[in-house]
């Protein structure tokens, strides 16, 4: 169960820690759990930074979860509606598949791009696939290319090279679009791409 009772938490970062950042507002030092790429983003202590927030109430816990955009919480709040998407999940899912990432792996029905996720399996994977296949709409619908089955090869690659999800993304994009250029030279190239300085 999740309530708005902090929508937006704006202050200073106090600490930084393992999925986790300590924001001082008003003399406060709020707990907020983020995904990987809010983490990443961050410059340090002292940083000013605000929040989009979420505060999942349990029996025994209260744990405020936090996100740069507006976006971010609304996929996290949409995940969570999920029958087995916990939040643990859902942070997971967020900090290691882009926003974009995730609406084509829906739009495209291709479960086999989140189950790369840890925690998630092939049958969270069809069931996230399954309900936010009519929430979600791929952005820039009509001029955005979504993932090609070469690019979700590539990809699958990459990852199975111990590569993260949001670095074949990238190298994937660092890619001249050749529709005639063989998995193998893609993924080649890819892995050029990682080599240069």
């Amino acid at each position: 169960m999740g309530v708005q009772v902090i929508a937006r938490l704006s202050g200073t970062v106090w600490d930084i820690g393992e999925g986790h950042v300590v924001i001082r507002a008003g003399g406060i030092g709020f707990h907020v759990r983020v995904p990987s790429g809010v983490l990443a983003q961050l410059d340090g202590v002292g940083q000013a930074v605000e929040l989009f927030t979420y505060l999942h109430v349990r029996e025994n816990e209260l744990a405020l979860y936090g996100f740069l955009t507006e976006e971010g919480l609304t996929l996290f709040k949409l995940l969570l509606s999920i029958s087995g998407v916990g939040p643990k999940v859902a942070l997971a899912l967020l900090g290691t598949v882009s926003p974009d990432a995730l609406r084509q792996a829906v739009v495209q029905e291709k479960p086999g791009l989140l189950s790369r996720v840890p925690g998630i399996g092939p049958k969270t994977a069809r069931a996230i696939i399954f309900h936010l296949k009519d929430k979600l709409v791929p952005a820039g619908a009509g001029t955005a290319p979504l993932l090609s089955d070469a690019d979700a090869e590539v990809i699958a690659a990459l990852t199975g090279l111990g590569f993260s999800l949001v670095e074949a993304q990238a190298a994937l994009q660092s890619l001249p679009r050749d529709e005639g250029l063989p998995v193998e030279e893609q993924v080649r190239q890819a892995l050029a791409y990682f080599a240069a300085p």
